[in-house]
Parts: structure tokens; C-alpha cells; sequence
């Protein structure tokens, strides 16, 4: 190569073996390859893992949760199909204060029997229908599904017939304090009745 090379900082021509170079005086040799230091030596610097940022999580789109009133309807057109399915118990053991009456048999204690009979059966229908409802591929009574509501966990996985059956007694305790355990859907972030809190449930649409 004529014995010349040119200067890597500002391209003036050099004599083979000059160690610096004639114009900018940058030196003409590499510069020492840098060894790592192992870590634990001493002056080593502890190696830090780069941090990688992430955008927040965005809502999917289309979903939300069922209101109060809107649940409120659903709650009416369950309460009637249970009415329904257990107007046979009513209607049966209902009559035993009738059939007492006219067979001279002391009608009153026939008469809370059959009502005492009919709620419990009242009760035990509605029980396995929102568990079995709610834990089920539907997981929704027939009334949420008629507004395209659906009962997850808080996660929006389907729920167990375990947590159902508790969501479902939990709604006796929104019950017994003057329903507010129900009124809170309209003032919780998510929605969540009294029972959905206690079960750790929610109640999404869309």
C-alpha cells in the first residue's frame, strides 16, 4: 500500500508505522480492547438489568358491567320463571288449608305447613337455578341473558358451583340489611353488590 495509511479521525495520509498522526496528532494505533471485569472482583460494578416499560393495560372494548336497575329486571324475569316451576308445590300444598276447611280438620296449622313447605321448595328451586345457571358455559340465569350479562370471577373466568351457591346465600345477607347490600351496585366502581364483593364476583355485559 506505498507505506502510508490514512488517519481514522481526519483522513490525512501517514507513514507506515507512525504512531500518531501528522495533522489532527490522534493516535494511529487501536485503541486496548476493554475486558470485562468478573463480577464480585473488586471495583466491579454490580450489572444492572435494563428495565423495559409497558404501556397500561387498556379496557376491552364493548365490555362493562350490569347496572342496578337493568339487573333489577333480570332479577323479576328469574322470579317469575321460579314462580313457575314451583306453582305445582304451591298449588298442592297450598290447598291443604282449603281441604281442611272442608273436611273439618283444624285448617290453620294445615295452612302453614303447606305455605312453610312451598318456601322451602321456593327456595331450594332458586338456589340450584341461579348456582346451576351461573356456574354453567351460560354462566347466567336466564334473565341476565336476555341482557347479555354473564357472572365471572374478578379475573372474568367462569365461576365454580361453589362460589355460586355462596354468591347466591350471600344475597340473603344484602337482604336482611334493608337491601343496601343491593343499592351498593349502583355506587360500587365495578358494579359489585354486597354479594359480589363477598363472593368475589362480577357481573360484566358485552
Amino acid at each position: 500500500m506505498n507505506g502510508i495509511f490514512f488517519c481514522n479521525k481526519c483522513g490525512a495520509q501517514n507513514a507506515a508505522g507512525a504512531q500518531f498522526c501528522n495533522r489532527c496528532g490522534a493516535p494511529t494505533t487501536p485503541a486496548p480492547a476493554v475486558v470485562p471485569i468478573p463480577a464480585g472482583a473488586p471495583g466491579a460494578v454490580p450489572y444492572s438489568v435494563p428495565t423495559t416499560s409497558y404501556p397500561p393495560a387498556v379496557p376491552v372494548a364493548g365490555v362493562g358491567y350490569g347496572g342496578f336497575w337493568i339487573r333489577v329486571v333480570a332479577a323479576i324475569i328469574d322470579a317469575i320463571i321460579l314462580q313457575v316451576v314451583v306453582s305445582p308445590v304451591r298449588f298442592i300444598f297450598g290447598g291443604l288449608g282449603l281441604a281442611g276447611m272442608m273436611s273439618g280438620v283444624p285448617h290453620i296449622g294445615l295452612g302453614i305447613l303447606g305455605g312453610g313447605v312451598t318456601f322451602v321448595a321456593l327456595v331450594f328451586a332458586s338456589w340450584l337455578y341461579e348456582a346451576f345457571m351461573e356456574s354453567s358455559s351460560y354462566q347466567a340465569t336466564i334473565g341476565k341473558m336476555i341482557f347479555g350479562m354473564k357472572v365471572t370471577d374478578l379475573y372474568g373466568n367462569r365461576i365454580s358451583f361453589e362460589r355460586a351457591t355462596g354468591r347466591y346465600f350471600a344475597k340473603w345477607l344484602s337482604k336482611i340489611i334493608l337491601g343496601i347490600g343491593y343499592i351498593m351496585v349502583g355506587f360500587t366502581e365495578r358494579k359489585q353488590g354486597l354479594h359480589d364483593l363477598l363472593a368475589g364476583t362480577l357481573v360484566r355485559r358485552g
